[in-house]
C-alpha cells in the first residue's frame, strides 16, 4: 500500500481510516487510491457519491456511521488494544509496504514487538508428531536467537510455533475479531499471546472467522515477518497459499522436508522442488533472513518508495471509460495489459478501475489483475 509519510493520525482522522476502510467495494488497493487522490480519509468519503455515480450506480457504498466506529474504537480501547492506520509509526514497516496492505489493523498488546526481527511459521492443522516437534524445536531456538514467531493460531504446526515462543515472543495474526477465540480450544493460548505478545486482525471485534478470511488473514502472516517456514502441508492447503503470498510479496520461503510417503508433506517438499530454501534447523533460516534483513534496511530509503499514478482528467476518462468496459470481462486481465490495448494513460485506467470497484462492478486479483463482477 502506499501510504502518506508516517505521522501519528489525529482520533477523528483514525475514525475517518476505519470508516472508509470498512466501507464496502473499498478494498485496501482502492483505499490507497482514494487516500493518494484525496488526500485524505475525510475527503474521500465525501468522494464516494460521485465516484459510484459515474461507474453506473445510483447509490454509492454506505460508510459505516462515525458514532458506530467510535464506539468500536472506545471498545477495543479497553481491551488494551488499538486501532492502527498503515501511515502511522506503529504498523509494521514491512506488511505497510505490501499491494494490499490493510489500511488499519487492530493489535494488542504489546505493539514493540513489530519493531523486532521476525519469521513466520505455518503448517498443516492435522500434522503429525514429528512435525509438530520440529515446528516447535524452530520456534524455541529462533526465538533464543531474538526472533518474533509470527503464525495464525490455528491447530496443529500454528499452536506449537506459537507455544515455543510465547517466552520470546509470538505475534498471533486471526481471522476473525481479536475479541474472538478460534479454534476454542486455543482459548488460553490466544489469551496468553494477548497478554505477553500480540494478537492482530484486519476484522472488527465480533466478527466470527468465515472461510473467505483466512486467505486475507494469511497475507498478513506472510507480510509481516521477511520469511515464511512451512512445516507439513498437503497440496492446494492454506499454507500452501501463505507460501504463495510471500512469494508474491518478495519474502523468503522456507520448508521442511518431509517423507514422500506422508500426504502432508507434499507441498512443503514441492515448495523445495521450486527453490524454497530447504529447513532443517532454525541455523538454516538465521543464515538466509540476516542477509535478507540487511539487503532491506540498504534499500528502505524514503526515496526508494514508488508513486502511485496521479489521477486521470475527467474528460481523458470520459472518453475512455467505454474502451475500458468493452476490453474488461469476468476473465482476469493485467491492469498493463489494459493500458496497451485501450492506449490510454495509466492514470485513466486506474481512475475508471476506481470507480467501477466502488460501484461493485470491479473485483481485484493478485498479481495486479481485476476483472468484472459477472
Amino acid at each position: 500500500m502506499i501510504v502518506p509519510a508516517r505521522r501519528a493520525l489525529s482520533d477523528d482522522e483514525r475514525i475517518d481510516w476505519l470508516r472508509l476502510s470498512h466501507t464496502a467495494n473499498v478494498g485496501p488497493i482502492t483505499f490507497a487510491s482514494l487516500i493518494q487522490r484525496y488526500g485524505s480519509a475525510g475527503a474521500a468519503l465525501a468522494e464516494l457519491p460521485r465516484l459510484a455515480e459515474k461507474a453506473g450506480r445510483a447509490r454509492a457504498p454506505s460508510p459505516p456511521a462515525i458514532a458506530e466506529m467510535k464506539q468500536e474504537a472506545d471498545r477495543v480501547a479497553r481491551m488494551g488494544a488499538r486501532h492502527i492506520a498503515a501511515c502511522e509509526p506503529d504498523y509494521p514497516v514491512a506488511l505497510a509496504a505490501i499491494e494490499d496492505a490493510p489500511p488499519v489493523i487492530t493489535a494488542g498488546r504489546d505493539l514493540s514487538i513489530f519493531k523486532r526481527p521476525s519469521v513466520a511459521i505455518v503448517g498443516a492443522r492435522n500434522a503429525s508428531l514429528n512435525g509438530r516437534r520440529i515446528a516447535a524445536k524452530l520456534a524455541k531456538d529462533l526465538g533464543d536467537a531474538g526472533v518474533v514467531i509470527v503464525s495464525g493460531l490455528a491447530r496443529g504446526i500454528d499452536t506449537e510455533a506459537h507455544k515455543a515462543a510465547i517466552e520470546a515472543g509470538t505475534i498471533a495474526v486471526v481471522a476473525g475479531g481479536i475479541d474472538v477465540v478460534y479454534p476454542l480450544e486455543n482459548a488460553a493460548l490466544q489469551k496468553a499471546i494477548f497478554e505477553r505478545g500480540c494478537v492482530v486482525s484486519e476484522t472488527r471485534l465480533g466478527v466470527e472467522p468465515q472461510a473467505r478470511h483466512f486467505p486475507r488473514r494469511n497475507r498478513i502472516i506472510s507480510g509481516i515477518a521477511p520469511g515464511v517456514i512451512v512445516v507439513e502441508a498437503a497440496k492446494h492447503s492454506g499454507s500452501l497459499i501463505t507460501a504463495r503470498m510471500a512469494l508474491e510479496q518478495g519474502r523468503e520461503v522456507f520448508a521442511v522436508p518431509g517423507s514422500p510417503l506422508d500426504p502432508r508433506s507434499a507441498g512443503a517438499n514441492g515448495l523445495i522442488r521450486d527453490g524454497a530454501a530447504l529447513t532443517e534447523s532454525a541455523e538454516d533460516v538465521l543464515r538466509v533472513l540476516n542477509s535478507e534483513m540487511a539487503r532491506r534496511r540498504v534499500a528502505a530509503s524514503p526515496a526508494a518508495e514508488p508513486a502511485m499514478p496521479a489521477p486521470g482528467a475527467d474528460a481523458e476518462v470520459e472518453d475512455a471509460r467505454k474502451l475500458v468496459l468493452e476490453a474488461l470481462s469476468p476473465t482476469p486481465v493485467a491492469v498493463d495489459e489494459l493500458v496497451r490495448d485501450c492506449q490510454v494513460s495509466l492514470p485513466v485506467v486506474m481512475t475508471i478501475l476506481l470507480e467501477l470497484e466502488l460501484a461493485g462492478r470491479l473485483e481485484r486479483q493478485p498479481g495486479q489483475r481485476v476483472s468484472l463482477v459477472s
